[in-house]
């Protein structure tokens, strides 16, 4: 690994981890065994690596969330492979994120104080939303969902409900708690399409939700 990318490696931990406010510019030179020269050899400044983490944290969501959607035909089970893939390919990703989502992370802390960076993130998120609209209305079409279904209603219902999901992990970082929370997005998905849903996906067993999660 070259020595930039180990910067952009070292500083996406931490950010994710401690923030992009709250984690110095010596604390990555040091996570990453270099000096403020070799720093400066490769970003002009903290807000210039901050750019070249979100694009590689981008990167790495794409390959993990998106990973494999383009070998299933269904447009529904597309969207239940990206609920899948987001909880066990990106979420538990505690090589890279060992916080948590550092979209979240980012979204939350530069809201107010660096308007100019999360909109970079918001950018993300936009177009995520949109490929699942996107993925909703070919299943709308294609009768595995309701024709009278409103994609962008229900959008917003998986958006919030991944977004809720990310919190919780990041907090206290159960596996269970997690699994439950997007087992109950997989399982809103099945009842606005009931039969229709069930009956276009490639296994049903693959969908299995865990029975009584939050008992105690």
């Amino acid at each position: 690994m070259t020595l930039k990318k180990t910067i952009i490696h070292e500083a996406q931990k931490l950010f994710s981890l401690n923030g992009y406010l709250s984690t110095g510019i010596n604390e990555i030179i040091k996570a990453a065994g270099t000096s403020k020269g070799g720093f400066y050899n490769h970003f002009c400044s903290k807000e210039d690596l901050f750019l070249e983490v979100l694009a590689e944290s981008q990167q790495i969501w794409r390959d993990r969330v998106l990973s494999s959607i383009d070998q299933i035909e269904s447009p529904s089970e597309k969207v239940l492979q990206i609920l899948v893939n987001y909880r066990d390919r990106y979420l538990k990703d505690a090589e890279n994120f060992p916080g948590g989502c550092i979209f979240i992370t980012f979204s939350v802390e530069l809201d107010d104080t660096r308007p100019h960076l999360v909109k970079e993130v918001y950018k993300g998120f936009v177009g995520f939303k949109a490929l699942i609209t996107r993925l909703l209305d070919e299943a709308v079409q294609k009768g595995e969902l309701p024709k009278n279904l409103d994609s962008k209603t229900v959008t917003e219902m998986l958006f919030t409900g991944m977004l809720g999901a990310s919190v919780l992990y990041g907090v206290n970082k159960s596996s269970s708690t997690l699994d439950c929370s997007i087992d109950s997005l997989i399982e809103y998905l099945h009842m606005l399409g009931g039969r229709q849903l069930l009956d276009h996906v490639r296994n049903v067993d693959d969908w299995d939700l865990q029975k009584n999660c939050y008992a105690t």
